[in-house]
């Protein structure tokens, strides 16, 4: 075999992998989500080009990045599929003009100054109002971004008057863990902050929840929008 034809064999066989994977995640999210429209966006942070080129032609057409320096490079390559690229990773105030020009979705908004850097960015690129969720701390762990229950409806308050900025939903990261009582507890009380939200009048119709550990808990539970890497692509390549 030829080096020309190893390589078209490998990628093959990359394709034949990650559309079974995606297949599979699309059946479960069928048969958990109740009849609601769920979008699947496929985490690719530490992916190639040929990886997500694959989970595309699998039907995937949203696509999540975490660091900036990395996706920039990875949207360009990409500029020829139409797909929606996300924005999930932590925000830093001196990456939120790339991220506004960018990105399609933002799933972290978790602080003022954040939110209002973005929607000024948005506005002097001459795009319309950037769709974002407010990201929520549910665990309360230090090492997660979002912000905490108490402090929620302050936040979505200033993101909601923002005119570079459509707010959508909210979106959680919780704590790892086997347990499924708890990964639906978790996520319960997301969407009922959700619930509680829309009575005080706040047009949210997303919940961006549930990861490859504890997705179909999320679908349970009224997610909207699931972030799946590894049960698309495996483990990352690198970081």
């Amino acid at each position: 075999m030829c080096q020309w034809d190893m390589i078209n064999h490998l990628v093959g066989c990359l394709f034949m992998s990650i559309a079974e994977r995606v297949l599979q995640v699309q059946q479960q999210i069928r048969d958990h989500a109740q009849g609601r429209s769920v979008t699947l966006v496929a985490v690719s942070k530490g992916q190639q080009p040929a990886a997500l080129c694959a989970a595309y032609q699998a039907g995937v057409r949203d696509f999540g990045e975490s660091y900036v320096q990395e996706a920039v490079p990875k949207l360009a390559a990409l500029a020829h599929l139409s797909v929606q690229w996300h924005f999930i990773g932590p925000l830093q105030a001196n990456k939120t003009s790339v991220i506004a020009r960018h990105f399609s979705w933002v799933h972290g908004v978790d602080r003022e100054r954040i939110a209002r850097r973005l929607s000024a960015s948005r506005l002097e690129a001459g795009l319309p109002p950037l769709p974002v969720c407010v990201q929520v701390n549910l665990s309360q762990e230090p090492s997660k971004s979002g912000v905490s229950l108490q402090a929620l409806e302050a936040l979505v308050r200033e993101v909601a008057l923002l005119p570079g900025l459509r707010l959508r939903g909210l979106m959680t990261l919780p704590e790892p863990t086997s347990s499924t009582a708890l990964q639906r507890q978790r996520f319960a009380a997301l969407r009922q902050e959700q619930e509680r939200l829309i009575r005080l009048g706040y047009d949210l119709d997303t919940l961006s929840m549930g990861m490859s550990g504890d997705y179909i808990a999320a679908l349970a539970e009224g997610s909207t929008i699931v972030r799946i890497g590894t049960a698309i692509f495996g483990e990352r390549i690198n970081t």
